[in-house]
């Protein structure tokens, strides 16, 4: 697979480091930048993954950057534009959380993401396409239509985030939002060829950003490199009072520390001394063969890095499936139960007494996906299986923790794949909602541990006579609040390889297929 045949028109696929440092060298301008996105967003390779621009909102927010800097200000991101996952809510632009349950809706506030990357001077161009209140692994129950993988518009970007990981991959624009409750940041960016970051839960802030699962949603950055994502995560991050489980810690600049030297540690081999270890369970029979040899060969490079390789093992990830499919619906019953269509969002027009129009407004607003997790939920919140499902999830949620912390004093950081397949096509399981839940084994682990994780790029399953080839993500997981470490090694194998380089063609392979 060549790079001339994957690289499309110069200019679409500049990263945010790549940006930044033509604005500050003033070979463009931040009007510049917002105008050419949004000529991208609105144009023919957005593959539904955008549902709202705003042209005067954002070159106004453009022009602003440009008299910053003018002024003599030079943030890294000051001029860089990003889009945001349609789950953060923004006063310039309408949030539906991809439902119709918030279809129009208007924020009077920013979320604190949104707030801090706009007071870094970042500059909002889109709202991006999601599941359905971040609920599912192909962004297929989205109310405003599918979203389509860039290297094959027949198959799936991944979900949540999917409008977040194809616009990054497409080249609409060099960053974006995503939020992470089970993978929905980790398997897009697999799925899509990008690099994305779910952090360690609180170090992103949650105010404003409508909840699915409180207990395990969070925030991150999806871009085209690991500088580019330690770029936006120093914005992002940090203590923000209005949310109760923000973590209370020093801010940190992680783009300093990409380069930050490893003891022992040379030029040819950066990552000396790291060990990595490899847990047994993410390397099953059932492992798609050409995914396992993909993420082996990145580990191969990791290795001449300068890292160890370590067995490990995490016992209970097959039970990582049903503890999250117990605790995420729960949750979601109960904070999707404010949407009932008197204070906000949709209300039915049909008439009838105050319980008619609870029921009627949210047969109305939700879809699919979203009433069947809204009931399982109910169902093991109701009284006599509580304790039977709820209770025993959250005891096995521990034991997933504890089984992390036995292998960190082991290894500094775990790898293994993101999903076990690459991108399926679009409807294959549409009639087995269980089949898309198998797919997040190996995303949920640390997720329910409150882990920090990422997808790197690591190479491609190769074309076959159907289909073209696409991308696999290596996950990386690391120890609590070890975001600094888990960028560092990501920078050095990108530094040393280029799959994620590597850009899918501008119609986008498969599109007249």
């Amino acid at each position: 697979m060549s790079r001339a045949e994957l690289t499309p028109a110069d200019g679409d696929f500049a990263g945010v480091a790549e940006q930044s440092r033509a604005l500050a060298e003033g070979r463009v301008s931040a009007r510049e930048l917002a105008q050419a996105a949004l000529d991208r967003l609105q144009g023919p390779r957005a593959l539904g993954a955008v549902l709202a621009t705003d042209a005067a909102y954002s070159l106004q927010r453009a022009d602003a950057a440009d008299a910053r800097r003018r002024a003599g200000e030079t943030g890294a991101l000051l001029g860089v534009p990003v889009a945001h996952k349609d789950i953060f809510v923004t006063r310039g632009l309408p949030t539906t959380a991809g439902s119709r349950m918030l279809q129009g809706y208007r924020s009077p506030f920013d979320a604190t993401v949104v707030e801090r990357l706009d007071a870094a001077g970042m500059v909002t161009v889109a709202k991006l396409n999601c599941d359905e209140f971040a609920m599912g692994s192909g962004n297929e129950n989205s109310a405003y239509g599918p979203v389509r993988n860039p290297w094959d518009p027949l198959r799936v970007p991944g979900g949540s985030s999917g409008g977040s990981a194809a616009a990054v991959a497409a080249g609409l624009v060099a960053a974006a939002t995503g939020t992470d409750t089970g993978g929905s940041i980790r398997q897009p960016a697999s799925f899509c060829g990008i690099t994305g970051i779910k952090p360690t839960y609180g170090v992103c802030s949650r105010y404003g950003m409508i909840a699915f699962a409180s207990s395990l949603d969070q925030a991150g950055p999806m871009a085209r490199s690991a500088e580019d994502c330690a770029l936006l995560l120093s914005a992002m991050g940090g203590f923000d009072p209005r949310d109760a489980t923000s973590s209370q810690r020093p801010d940190r600049d992680y783009h300093a520390a990409l380069g930050a030297p490893r003891e022992g540690a040379t030029a040819a081999r950066p990552l000396q001394g790291l060990r990595i270890g490899l847990p047994r369970e993410f390397f099953p029979a059932a492992l798609d063969p050409v995914v396992a040899r993909t993420v082996q060969q990145a580990l191969a490079e990791l290795e001449r890095l300068g890292a160890t390789l370590v067995d490990v093992s995490l016992p209970r990830t097959e039970l990582s499936i049903p503890v999250y499919y117990l605790i995420a619906p729960a949750e979601a019953s109960s904070n999707l139960s404010r949407f009932d269509g008197v204070k906000f969002g949709h209300r039915t027009a049909e008439g009838g007494d105050l319980m008619a129009l609870y029921k009627q407004s949210r047969a109305e607003g939700f879809g699919a996906e979203v009433k069947r997790r809204i009931m399982i939920g109910t169902y093991v919140l109701s009284h006599g299986y509580y304790d039977a499902y709820y209770l025993q999830a959250q005891k096995l949620r521990r034991m997933i923790a504890d089984d992390f912390r036995t292998c960190f004093a082991a290894c500094d950081l775990i790898a293994g794949p993101v999903a076990p397949t690459v991108a399926w096509t679009l409807g294959e399981q549409g009639d087995d909602p269980v089949a898309a839940y198998l797919a997040d084994i190996f995303t949920l682990p640390a997720s329910l541990a409150g882990l920090p994780g990422m997808s790197v790029p690591a190479g491609f399953a190769p074309a076959s006579a159907t289909a073209p080839a696409m991308p696999v993500g290596l996950q990386l997981i690391g120890n609590y609040f070890d975001e600094a470490l888990l960028l560092q090694a990501a920078h050095a194998l990108q530094q040393a390889t280029d799959w994620h380089l590597q850009r899918p063609a501008a119609a986008g392979p498969g599109a007249l297929r």
